[in-house]
């Protein structure tokens, strides 16, 4: 059983695998910072609110209130309901800002893939076996 879990750690997509998460949570470390240090302050300076984590409605009482995220956490402790929608959006603009990255990302290599394709490999095994064939009829 040993042997058989050391075989499946040690192939390649289990290691892949391991490697893309790893990257993959280091660079949404970074695609958070930059919505929430550099994206969202631009973003909340043109519509009026710096920090769009801080708006939120209280449902008890149906009033919309601008304030910090610590008032809202202490909402929430309080078990007021409350709708986050500041919070969402910050989220739905990193998953935004995430995806367009991924998908330059996966353009980037696809274009790369291609152009291996596309360049000229060589004869084919076929082409080769034939010359050999020509060749060894004339001698």
């Amino acid at each position: 059983m040993l042997k058989e879990f050391r075989d499946f750690i040690v192939r390649g997509n289990v290691l892949d695998l391991a490697v893309a998460v790893i990257i993959g949570a280091a660079f949404a470390t970074i695609t958070t910072s930059l919505t929430e240090d550099i994206i969202m302050p631009v973003v909340g300076a043109i519509f009026g609110s710096v920090d769009f984590s801080g708006l939120f409605c209280t449902l008890d009482n149906v009033k919309c209130i601008v304030g910090t995220s610590k008032e809202l956490a202490d909402l929430k402790a309080e078990g007021v309901p409350v709708l986050a929608w500041g919070q969402f959006v910050t989220v739905v603009i990193n998953f935004l800002i995430l995806a367009l990255i991924i998908f330059l990302l996966v353009r980037w290599a696809n274009r790369l893939t291609r152009r291996g394709h596309d360049a000229p490999a060589g004869p084919s095994e076929a082409e080769l076996l034939t010359e050999i064939r020509d060749e060894l009829r004339k001698r």
